[in-house]
């Protein structure tokens, strides 16, 4: 495994793969990686003549400058998880050579709707950082296939935009959410709970659970399932921001067509901002 902070060597690195004809998978990630990020590493390895693993902490998706400066950064943890994968580069730039411009004069990818909904409202701004990053670091790698998880859902969403409205070619692989034996969906964030925190957090889950039961069941009021959901979170404990039942194909409010859901919810505990969703 190859670590490159440089972007020209990085760069010169992957046009070697495709001159010798072979395929890159790309696992962009944010770093503190756990088990979760691991399944898609493996998942790349299985897809691709080479895998290739980013590691850096964008800033221009961060809303919040306290949530930034928190943001756990392991590199060296990090370094010694992947060496056991093998992966044949990881590309861990600094900010100031990845934004040569400056982060404030960086023009951003706007990609409409599915970035102003949801996480979209909570975090103005967030996703036309997601979608600038992911396009620079698209077409430095130059991936036949990325993979992304899909707990970060609408995110999902707005990678597949990106890759359509602008022709680029690569295939998304979206897998499962990674979880916890008690549910809890494995994040970054998750090291900053306390105990108290860690074991309340585990409820986020058993209420996307709890409405997938009762839409299984044939409960059709949304509305009131999701209103149910975040007072129990409250109660529990959390800071709900929201829990909503949406269509998989738009995160729009279902319809009478809509044939496929998703449940999404994100609440704050302390803190400690966690999102989670589950599909039916």
């Amino acid at each position: 495994m190859q670590v490159i902070s440089d972007i020209q060597q990085s760069q010169l690195l992957c046009q070697q793969y495709h001159n010798s004809g072979e395929s890159i998978a790309f696992v962009p990630t944010m770093g503190c990686l756990h088990d979760g990020h691991l399944s898609l590493v493996e998942k790349a390895q299985s897809l691709a003549d080479r895998v290739v693993v980013s590691i850096f902490v964008n800033p221009l998706q961060f809303n919040d400058p306290d949530d930034l400066s928190a943001y756990p950064r392991t590199i060296e943890s990090d370094i010694s998880k992947l060496s056991s994968f093998d992966i044949d580069m990881l590309f861990c730039p600094e900010v100031g050579a990845f934004y040569p411009e400056g982060e404030k004069e960086v023009e951003k990818i706007d990609l409409g709707e599915i970035t102003t909904i949801l996480e979209g409202e909570q975090r103005p701004g967030h996703f036309a950082g997601v979608a600038t990053v992911v396009k620079r670091l698209f077409d430095l790698v130059q991936p036949d296939i990325a993979v992304f998880g899909e707990k970060d859902f609408q995110q999902l969403m707005v990678i597949k935009k990106l890759v359509s409205d602008f022709s680029l070619g690569i295939e998304i692989i979206g897998m499962p959410t990674f979880r916890e034996p008690d549910g809890l969906a494995m994040s970054s964030r998750n090291i900053r709970l306390s105990e108290e925190q860690r074991q309340a957090a585990t409820e986020i889950y058993r209420q996307l659970e709890r409405i997938k039961n009762e839409l299984h069941a044939g409960n059709s009021n949304f509305l009131e399932l999701e209103q149910a959901a975040n007072q129990r979170l409250a109660e529990a404990g959390f800071s709900p921001e929201y829990v909503v039942i949406r269509d998989t194909k738009t995160l729009l409010e279902p319809q009478s067509a809509t044939s496929e859901l998703v449940v999404l919810a994100a609440a704050s505990l302390g803190e400690i901002r966690l999102i989670d969703n589950i599909l039916l």
